[in-house]
C-alpha cells in the first residue's frame, strides 16, 4: 500500500519529508507486523529501521493532531452525501492507580450499511490517581468528560459534507451538555447513566417505566465476550422528555431544561443463564412511532464498530496496551499510527463479504497503483472451482478483502477471515509489494513503503 497522500491512501500528505519518508515506511511496517506485540525494534526489521523509526516518533516536528487532521480529510471525502453514524468511545491504553493514559476515538460508519467511511478524530487523555476536588462544580471544559462535546463537534465538522449526522455514545457520555451545546447539525443517541430529574418534577426511569409497550421485535445482537451472537426478541417504549438542568454549580449560560426523546428497549425472553439486554437511549431524533423507536436502537447497535476496532488495536492485534514506550509523546505518536492501520483493516473485514448495499471502491483503502498487484496475486490465488474464485467485482474493496484473507491464509472454505487474517495477508501483500518495487527503484514515490 501506498501513503504518500495521493487519493485513496489511508494516512494522506501527512507524511511530509524528512519524516514524512519515515511515516510512510512506519504505516507499511505497523499493518504488515499487526497482529503480534508493537516493538519499535521488531517493527524496524534491522537496526537501520528501528533508527529511522525512533527518529521518527520522537521527532517533535511530527504531530499526532497532524496525523488524525489528514486521516479526517479523507474521512470527510467519502461521507460528502452519505447518511452517516459517528461513533465513540474511549479505551484504555495504560492504567495504574486509578490513573492512567486513554485514547478516545471517533469513527464515521455508512447508515446504510455500516461500512467504515474512516476516522474522525483522536484524543489521548492523561489521568492521575486520587480524586479530584470540586469535580462537579468544574466547568464541563475542566473536565475530561469534555472530550464527548469535542468527539461530537468534529463529527459535525469532518462530515458537514454529509446528508445527515448521527453521533453514538455509551453511558459515559450522558451529561447535560452533551445536549444542551449539541453541535448544529448533528443527532445525538446515548444510552443513560442517570436517572434525570425531568422538568415536570418527575424522574426520567419512572417515566419510561409507566409507559406502555409500544411495539416489538427481533434485534440482532454481535458477540462479545460472555454473550453468543443471537436474535433477541425486544419490546420497545418512547416518550418525549424535557430533561432538567443539574444545579451543581456548572456554567449558567445552560438552559433550564433541554428537550429529547427516550427510547426504552428490553429483552423480552433472554436464553437461560443470560442477563436480558436493556438500553434506555436518549435521543434528539424525533420518535413518533414505534419503526422510529427501532431505527434509534438500530444505530445504538452500530457501536460494536469501534469496540472491534479496539480489539484490533489490543488483544486482537497490535497489543498496544503493552508498547514498552513510557515518554508520552512517542507512545502517542506509534498509537496514533497504530489507529489509522486498525481502521483500514477493519475496513477489509467489513467489505470481506462484499454487501449489502453497493460496493466500497478499492481506493477506501488502497492507492490506485496497487490495483495491478491485487490481480496478479488474485489470479494465482484462485483455484478451478467456483468457491476457489474471487467472486467480487475487480476495483472493488471486496475484491482486495478476498486477496488479503487468502494470503492471510483462508481457504475460502471455512468461517469468515477476521481481523488477525487480515493483517496477515497485508503482511504478505507488503513483501510482495516491497519486491516488486525494489525491482523498479528508479519509479518509487515520495511515500511508497520501502
Amino acid at each position: 500500500m501506498n501513503w504518500s497522500g495521493r487519493d485513496g491512501d489511508a494516512a494522506g500528505a501527512v507524511w511530509r519529508p524528512p519524516p514524512g519518508k519515515r511515516g510512510a515506511f512506519l504505516l507499511g511496517r505497523l499493518v504488515a507486523s499487526g497482529g503480534r506485540k508493537l516493538r519499535v525494534r521488531r517493527l524496524g526489521g534491522s537496526r537501520a529501521g528501528e533508527m529511522r523509526l525512533t527518529r521518527f516518533l520522537r521527532n517533535d516536528a511530527v504531530t499526532c493532531e497532524e496525523m488524525l487532521s489528514e486521516a479526517a480529510a479523507r474521512t470527510a471525502e467519502r461521507c460528502a452525501g452519505r447518511h452517516v453514524v459517528a461513533i465513540q468511545d474511549t479505551t484504555v491504553l495504560d492504567s495504574s492507580g486509578g490513573g492512567g493514559a486513554y485514547l478516545h476515538a471517533v469513527i464515521a460508519l455508512d447508515g446504510e450499511d455500516d461500512a467504515i467511511l474512516g476516522l474522525v478524530d483522536g484524543q489521548f487523555l492523561e489521568r492521575s490517581g486520587g480524586r479530584r476536588a470540586g469535580r462537579r462544580q468544574a466547568r464541563i471544559e475542566e473536565k475530561e468528560s469534555f472530550r464527548w462535546l469535542m468527539g461530537a463537534d468534529q463529527a459535525a465538522s469532518v462530515c458537514a459534507g454529509a446528508a445527515s449526522v448521527t453521533v453514538v455514545a455509551d453511558r459515559e457520555s450522558d451529561i447535560f451538555e452533551m445536549f444542551a451545546l449539541r453541535p448544529e447539525g448533528a443527532e445525538l443517541v446515548v444510552r443513560a447513566a442517570h436517572d434525570r430529574a425531568l422538568a415536570d418534577g418527575g424522574a426520567l426511569f419512572a417515566a419510561v417505566d409507566a409507559a406502555p409497550v409500544a411495539g416489538r421485535a427481533g434485534l440482532v445482537l454481535a458477540a462479545k465476550p460472555g454473550r453468543k451472537r443471537r436474535t433477541a426478541q425486544m419490546a420497545v417504549r418512547f416518550l418525549p422528555v424535557a430533561l432538567a438542568c443539574p444545579a451543581n454549580g456548572q456554567r449558567r449560560d445552560l438552559p433550564q431544561s433541554v428537550a429529547v426523546w427516550l427510547v426504552d428497549v428490553r429483552e423480552s425472553d433472554p436464553p437461560p443463564g443470560e442477563a436480558a439486554v436493556h438500553w434506555r437511549l436518549l435521543t434528539t431524533h424525533a420518535v413518533s412511532e414505534p419503526a422510529a423507536a427501532f431505527l434509534v436502537v438500530d444505530l445504538y447497535r452500530r457501536r460494536w464498530a469501534i469496540e472491534q476496532l479496539f480489539r484490533t488495536l489490543k488483544s486482537q492485534g497490535f497489543d498496544i496496551e503493552d508498547l514498552g514506550i513510557e515518554a508520552a509523546a512517542p507512545r502517542n505518536r506509534l498509537v496514533t499510527a497504530a489507529l489509522i492501520a486498525a481502521v483500514c483493516i477493519q475496513q477489509l473485514v467489513h467489505a470481506r463479504d462484499g454487501g449489502p448495499g453497493p460496493l466500497r471502491p478499492v481506493r477506501d483503502a488502497f492507492a490506485p497503483e496497487d490495483q495491478a498487484l491485487l490481480e496478479a496475486c488474485c489470479a494465482s490465488l484462485e483455484g478451478k472451482t467456483e468457491r476457489q474464485k474471487n467472486p467480487h467485482p475487480k476495483g472493488s474493496l471486496a475484491y482486495a478483502a478476498w486477496v488479503c484473507a487468502r494470503l492471510g491464509g483462508w481457504t475460502g472454505y471455512y468461517g469468515k477471515p477476521g481481523p488477525i487474517v487480515m493483517l496477515e495477508g497485508w503482511l504478505e501483500f507488503q513483501a510482495m509489494k516491497r519486491g516488486v518495487n525494489l525491482l523498479r527503484p528508479h519509479s518509487l514515490g515520495v511515500g511508497d513503503v520501502v
